[in-house]
């Protein structure tokens, strides 16, 4: 398969599987808003966390510190979350942290579409 068409496949499953998992614990936390912010969630997040990684990994690589942009990359995410579901910075952080153990455990156990390693 054409390596452009596989990342495109690779980007929309992803992004669908991240939304339906942004979708499923805001429910958790009882939140009212539909799959479509969860998608807007899971794609504005990603961009707002690639640009933030990318402008600061390259001044923290200097510094030895790339894991400070990671965490400003984070932040960013969970100002996107506060912002799409008008909650606070604690329930972003509460809904972050279940998030991110629940797209590590299903990463882990999804195959692949990729050559490359798991989602």
């Amino acid at each position: 398969m054409d390596p452009l068409i596989e990342t495109a496949i690779l980007f929309v499953v992803s992004l669908l599987i991240s939304a339906i998992i942004i979708y499923i614990v805001t429910k958790l936390f009882g939140e009212t808003e539909g799959f479509g912010t969860a998608l807007l969630a899971a794609f504005v997040g990603a961009i707002i966390y690639t640009v933030v990684y990318y402008i600061f990994g390259s001044i923290a690589d200097l510094a030895g510190l790339k894991w400070l942009a990671s965490i400003l990359g984070g932040l960013g995410w969970l100002a996107a979350l506060r912002m799409l579901y008008k909650i606070g910075w604690l329930k972003a952080l509460g809904l972050a942290i279940v998030i991110w153990v629940l797209s590590a455990i299903i990463g882990f156990f999804l195959p692949s579409l990729s050559t490359t390693g798991p989602l």
